[in-house]
């Protein structure tokens, strides 16, 4: 990935916005720059949009919205924005905690509005480190059918998409201002377009295994849950620009994946009751601290193993989400009876942690890794269990930006006409995966996105 400084640069076409990347952020931003309307372009790298997004759950948390109240939830944009500070121990970048924390509701709301997107909350159980029931999803709870439903709408609102465009350059003029970039097509030829503003909707860097190994040396080996084009192009852009780059240990790991199958089991299954073991059949951490910081945890175990023990209550709840219900179907779920028919099922000594946590649930105690078990729900009869490992997801730091999605500049100052949201863009969990509060990554790309697409609609109007 480069950037080329041109005396007076010369363009194939002029567009008034380039959007690069056309994950949920990159079609929120087109969806909003449309709604201004100005016609963007957006290219993508890939025959068929899908992004990191459609592997996640499709997510959104999002506090003071209407499918809240409709079940009773009172919650505020300020709560919010103090759950994501406490997660990341205070350590997110404050301005854009208060901008997604204050935009989240009126840009779901407006999706629904404008783009018939039909969200409803999961109201039935709680995500670790959330005060309230905020996050967002659609009817099957799954994030392809999120990208699904925004390219649809993309379609609908005829916003124009060139796929397999793969930039690899942006251009500057003599002055130092962007003026546009260069797409490569699979035949190798290259397209000049140039833009009045261009927002990065891209890509963070977990694809890439070098910045893995830098940023992330505990993950290395991980399995890595997210889209293979995210190899890090808009960072290396913005670090060439001397963008301000924040928080690059910064990512959402993941301890619940089935293995071999490789479908992602939701923490419902630990939150709702069930605990985690290792191949000895310990107990090993707080499953309850999070399910980023469980990739860590899992990794660090014999054979990069555990095993998600729970029961059929806990099972049914999560069939919600598309994901279970496929890894239900590849067998991934195992089921028992007994204790003893689940330990030999699973070939693990069962009976001591199982007994253990009874007696934690039945006296509402804290254990010794920290997880408080009052008021939890005891597991019954059948029982459950899935062999899983660690994965990671996507990174989380990236470009600062400011309230506009306008990339900040190390020296000071701003990018008048560069924006970024999703992975180009830095989260809001603060340097470590611990800091990665449920729904961070969509968050973060569903509201920037909008931002990012009514400002660049501005500098595109001019």
């Amino acid at each position: 990935m480069s950037i080329s400084r041109e005396q007076d640069p010369v363009f194939d076409a002029e567009v008034p916005v380039a959007i690069i990347g056309a994950g949920a952020a990159g079609l929120i931003a087109a969806l909003a720059c449309r709604g201004a309307g100005v016609e963007p372009l957006v290219l993508e790298r890939d025959a068929v949009p899908r992004g990191s997004t459609s592997l996640s759950a499709g997510l959104i948390p999002a506090a003071g919205t209407r499918f809240q109240r409709a079940y009773g939830i009172a919650d505020d944009a300020a709560t919010f924005a103090a759950d994501i500070q406490r997660k990341a121990h205070g350590d997110a970048e404050p301005g854009t905690v208060a901008t997604v924390a204050r935009e989240a509701a009126p840009t779901l709301e407006w999706l629904a509005d404008a783009h018939g997107l039909d969200f409803s909350v999961v109201h039935d159980f709680d995500y670790p480190g959330h005060s309230h029931r905020r996050m967002h999803g659609l009817p099957s709870r799954s994030g392809a059918e999120l990208v699904d439903r925004l390219r649809a709408a993309a379609e609908a609102a005829e916003v124009p998409l060139l796929t397999e465009a793969r930039v690899t350059t942006l251009v500057l003029d003599q002055h130092g201002a962007i003026r546009g970039l260069v797409a490569q097509r699979p035949d190798g030829t290259r397209e000049r377009i140039g833009a009045k503003a261009i927002v990065l909707a891209c890509c963070g860097y977990a694809g890439n295994k070098a910045l893995v190994a830098r940023y992330i040396p505990e993950l290395v080996e991980a399995v890595y849950f997210g889209h293979p084009g995210n190899e890090g192009e808009a960072l290396a852009w913005g670090e060439a620009l001397g963008a301000e780059l924040r928080d690059m240990t910064g990512h959402q790991g993941h301890g619940s994946v089935a293995h071999p199958q490789g479908i992602l089991v939701s923490w419902a299954v630990i939150m709702e009751g069930g605990f985690q073991v290792n191949a000895q059949g310990a107990r090993f951490w707080n499953e309850a601290s999070g399910y980023s910081e469980a990739g860590r945890a899992v990794m660090g175990q014999p054979g990069h193993i555990a095993w998600d023990i729970f029961d059929e209550r806990i099972a049914a709840i999560t069939r919600q989400f598309e994901d279970f219900r496929q890894a239900e179907a590849q067998g991934a779920v195992l089921r028992a009876d007994s204790i003893a028919d689940l330990a030999r099922m699973t070939k693990l000594p069962l009976d001591s942690e199982m007994a253990t946590v009874a007696a934690l649930k039945h006296a509402g105690a804290t254990d010794g890794f920290g997880r408080n078990w009052s008021g939890v729900a005891q597991l019954a009869p059948p029982y459950c269990a899935v062999r899983v490992t660690g994965a990671l997801f996507h990174s989380q730091g990236g470009m600062v930006v400011d309230e506009q999605a306008r990339v900040r500049l190390a020296g000071g100052g701003i990018v008048p006409n560069l924006f970024a949201a999703g992975g180009a863009a830095c989260g809001v969990s603060g340097p470590d995966a611990s800091g990665y509060l449920s729904g961070n990554g969509l968050l973060s790309a569903v509201t920037l996105g909008r931002i990012a697409g009514e400002q660049a609609a501005r500098l595109g109007h001019e």
